[in-house]
This record gives structure tokens, sequence and C-alpha cells, in this order.
């Protein structure tokens, strides 16, 4: 009796570790509701108001470019080359508005700045779609070449002479709320509309969850490829103008990591690296987690030493995320 007792209650268990892995937000935000807890009771200061300010904006532009890996993950591709991107869009950015390089005016600049984002994404696309170049190829070159490309652009110099209107992008209010955060709304907002009330969104999620049985269904594989692609090279330009002004520094270095950190926060929030699977609402936690994260590292103390944790932790949560995919294939009903 003991022993049929035991069984009920793992297997009670393993259907609740179940279910919060396939419904990833909702175990994500139990997650992040415990870990404020234990770090706001440790250094009340975690919660004031001014450091949920910091978080909300310093999650703003990797929450944007989310969106856009959100979908390439979906299509069934992957996209590492979005943090190189950023180092272009931020080098020719800088070089165009910079009052001692090009001096065009800032709204010419910003349309430019996006259509060179598109451009990029573009090219991605089309070599991954139509050309049949598996995109973790495609995007691995693209991290090389692009970072190397930002390197020769900025030539080993600093652009600190950004204008006030560019400043404003990343530094500015509206209603006391940052313009970044009121950005990374509107972001979330097409993008939810895109996914759920367009046909798009269906085609995105079909040709991820089954390419082939898409195709019989007369869906155009290579155009919704090419579509996700593009969309995460406009996010990822939209991105660097409003965290580069942030910095109020233009320099080579600016975007290095951040493919890392967006695709750990798109699989943390429960999108499948198999495609057709995930929700917008899973990313939303997976980039505040890794965000707080991050916060709480500093606020550990840890010092330089916490930039090496973060990394670690990045990885573990890729690996940890891979393996609950496993997980869910493995029991479903």
């Amino acid at each position: 009796m003991n022993q049929r007792d035991d069984t009920r209650k793992i297997s009670g268990w393993l259907r609740m570790i179940t279910y919060l892995l396939r419904h990833r937000a909702i175990g994500l935000f139990l997650f992040i509701g415990l870990l404020t807890t234990v770090v706001s009771s440790i250094n009340p200061a975690f919660l004031s108001a001014q450091n949920l300010r910091d978080i909300a904006v310093q999650a703003a532009p990797v929450c944007i470019i989310s969106c856009g890996v959100m979908l390439v993950l979906v299509a069934g591709e992957i996209d590492i080359s979005v943090g190189s991107m950023m180092g272009v869009l931020a080098a020719s950015m800088g070089i165009m508005v910079s009052a001692s390089r090009a001096q065009l005016p800032p709204h010419v600049a910003i349309a430019l700045t996006l259509l060179i984002g598109i451009g990029m994404g573009l090219f991605n696309g089309l070599l991954v779609a139509y050309v049949g170049v598996p995109s973790i190829i495609v995007t691995l070159g693209m991290l090389t070449t692009l970072r190397g490309l930002t390197e020769i652009i900025m030539n080993g110099a600093w652009i600190t002479d950004l204008p006030e209107e560019i400043r404003f992008l990343g530094t500015g209010t509206i209603l006391s709320i940052p313009l970044s955060l009121w950005t990374t709304a509107c972001v979330l907002a097409v993008t939810m509309w895109l996914i759920h009330r367009t046909p798009i969104g269906r085609r995105i999620y079909a040709t991820g969850s089954n390419p082939q049985a898409a195709q019989l269904a007369g869906l155009s594989i290579k155009s919704i490829k090419l579509f996700v692609f593009a969309w995460t090279g406009l996010l990822t330009a939209v991105a660097t103008l409003v965290s580069v002004p942030q910095l109020s520094v233009v320099d080579s270095g600016i975007g290095v990591g951040t493919e890392l950190l967006v695709v750990t926060c798109v699989v943390v929030g429960g999108v499948s690296v198999n495609g057709g699977v995930g929700t917008l609402s899973g990313v939303l936690c997976g980039v505040a987690l890794m965000t707080m994260i991050s916060t709480v590292l500093i606020f550990l103390k840890l010092g330089e030493h916490a930039t090496y944790w973060s990394r670690a932790i990045q990885g573990l949560f890729i690996l940890g995320a891979i393996l609950a995919d496993h997980w869910i294939s493995n029991h479903k009903k």
C-alpha cells in the first residue's frame, strides 16, 4: 500500500513538472516571484522603484530583439548574428549623426539605420530560404563578418558627439516613463497582433511545426522564412536605436554577447529549438528572469566575477531549456 502511495506521489510530481515545463510562462513567473522574495529579503533595495526601473530599461533592447528571434525559432531556424548586427548598426548610425563625421539629420539617420537592419535580415533570409544554406551556418558567418566590419568602421575610435535628438531615444521620457519602455510595449503589441491576428502568424507556426505539410497546404515556406529574418533585422535596428543612446558613446564592442543572451531568453521562455512552439508571454518571462539574474549578481557584490557567472548561468539555462523540451517530447499524452 505504501509503495502504491509513493508511486502516486511520484506520478503526481512528474505531472506537475511536465505541466510547468509545458506552460513555461507559469513556471517562470513562479520562479521570478521566488527569486524576488529571496533577494529582497537579503537586500530590500532590490525592490526600490529606481532599481525596478533600471531592470526594465536594461531589459528593453533584449526584449525587442527577442520578439524577432522568437519568430525565427518558431519557423524552425535560428539567428545568432543579432549581436554583430547591433555593432554594425551602432557604428553606422554613430558615423551618420556625428558632428565630426557625416552630420546627417537625425530623422534621416534613423530611417537609414532601420533600412540597414532590414537589409541585413533580408540577406540572412535569402541565403537560408532561397540558397538553402543552414541558418546556423549563415548567421555564424554573419556574426564573424559583421563584427569584423564593425571594427573596420570604427577603426579603434569612439563616437561621443551624438545629437540630443538621438540621445532622447534612449534617455527621454514620456509621462515619466522611459521612451525605451514605450518602444518595447509597441513592439510587443505589434508582435502579439502579428502572431494572433494575422495569417502570417499562423503560417510561421505551421512552417515550424511541419514544413512538408505546410508546403503541401500551399504555404510559401521561403517567403515566410525571409519575412522572419527581415523582421528580426528590423527589430535589431530598433533595439540599437534605444540602447546606444543610453551609453552616450559608440564603440566597436556594442552588441557583443547579445546573441547568446537573446537565445537564452527565448529558449528559456519555452520556444522550442525544433520549431513550431513558443509564446510571447513565455519569452517576456524569460527576458525578465535573465535580466533579474544579472542584477542579482551585482547585488551579491561579485564585482568583475558577475559577468563570468552570468555567462555560465546563461549556458546552463540553455542546456536546461533543451532538456526540458526533450522531457516534454517524451511525456506527451
